[in-house]
């Protein structure tokens, strides 16, 4: 489904919807005005984050899970129809005068044109490009993470699963000094990537095990279970994948409890426990686009679509056997 030009630039303005079962589209919105203390931002790129958005592709929101599967800025209510994505990077065209003309990051979700609190957009440093700013939401992710980890220098760590958020962690990890990281993954073509943001590589089984700390981020029950392998006495696994409504069966027999093995969870929704007293989610979001101004993350940007193409091209993107890693939303 494209733009009609009826309904084009300066007649409209167009949001993606997830509005049945792998089915969206871009549905017109009301005129954007920003109000006191907000901000009219003009979209330059936003990034599809398969994790939540497959699940939100797919209709596995249930009830239950509402509240925390809400982005900060979504329309309509889960299942469908809702207005989704929280990966926007445009700049502000009016609204504060301190930001206007500057390149900001939002939790917003895929639209052209749009409006938030001037105090819920963050200013894009100058050393990171609108495209790869896209991977903010994720890079939060990961340093809460690593956070959760507790992992220091001259660790042995080993991440499974190397998607966005796996490698955005192996990249955190890897530049603490003398750590020793490898990444595990099934799809070998990931190996080159792990190894630019200077880790090792290997495939499921041929992991060395003993590791201080484990990450995993396969969002599979096999990854989960490969993750507990590797895992040295008394060693730390953390858990970041998020399952939805699937139940994962995890083998807690055997060496678990004799080896003393302990498991957390990292979800991003509040700054990890270790931090919480002295950060704010605001402080996070700023030193994640901080962190995004390495030129080897852009190898993270697998894919790009014209927004007026996304709806035809979601399908193939949010795919369970899709490749690649992040799919970059171009407007203009």
């Amino acid at each position: 489904m494209g733009i009609s030009a009826s309904n084009g630039e300066g007649s409209g303005i167009f949001a993606l919807w997830y509005v049945a079962r792998r089915h969206a589209e871009l549905r017109p919105v009301a005129p954007v005005v920003p109000g006191a203390g907000e901000v009219m931002v003009r979209t330059l790129f936003s990034g599809i984050s398969r994790g939540t958005e497959r699940l939100v592709f797919n209709g596995l929101c249930r009830p239950r899970h509402n509240r925390r599967m809400c982005a900060p800025m979504q329309e309509g209510t889960f299942p469908f129809p809702v207005k989704y994505g929280y990966c926007a990077v445009g700049v502000v065209e009016a609204g504060a005068a301190d930001l206007v003309g500057r390149t900001v990051f939002a939790l917003h979700p895929h639209q052209q044109l749009f409006t938030a609190p001037a105090v819920a957009v963050a200013v894009v440093p100058e050393a990171v490009p609108a495209r790869r700013a896209v991977l903010a939401a994720n890079m939060e992710t990961a340093l809460n993470g690593v956070w959760d980890a507790g992992a220091g220098p001259g660790d042995r760590i080993v991440v499974v699963g190397a998607g966005v958020v796996g490698l955005l962690v192996t990249f955190l990890c890897a530049g603490l000094p003398g750590a020793e990281v490898t990444v595990v993954d099934t799809d070998p073509a990931r190996a080159e990537v792990a190894r630019r943001l200077g880790a090792s590589f290997a495939l499921p089984g041929r992991a060395r095990g003993e590791a201080d700390v484990v990450i995993h981020a396969s969002g599979t029950p096999a990854g989960l279970a490969t993750a507990l392998e590797l895992c040295g006495d008394e060693a730390t696994l953390v858990e970041m994948s998020w399952y939805g409504d699937e139940a994962v069966s995890v083998h807690l027999g055997g060496e678990f409890h004799a080896r003393r093995l302990r498991l957390v969870s990292s979800q991003v929704g509040q700054v990890a426990a270790s931090r919480r007293p002295r950060w704010e989610p605001a402080r996070r979001l700023a030193k994640a686009l901080a962190l995004l101004a390495d030129p080897r993350l852009d190898d993270l940007i697998t894919g790009e679509v014209a927004f007026a193409d996304l709806p035809a091209a979601l399908p193939a993107i949010l795919d369970e056997g899709a490749q690649g890693l992040m799919t970059a939303v171009r407007y203009q």
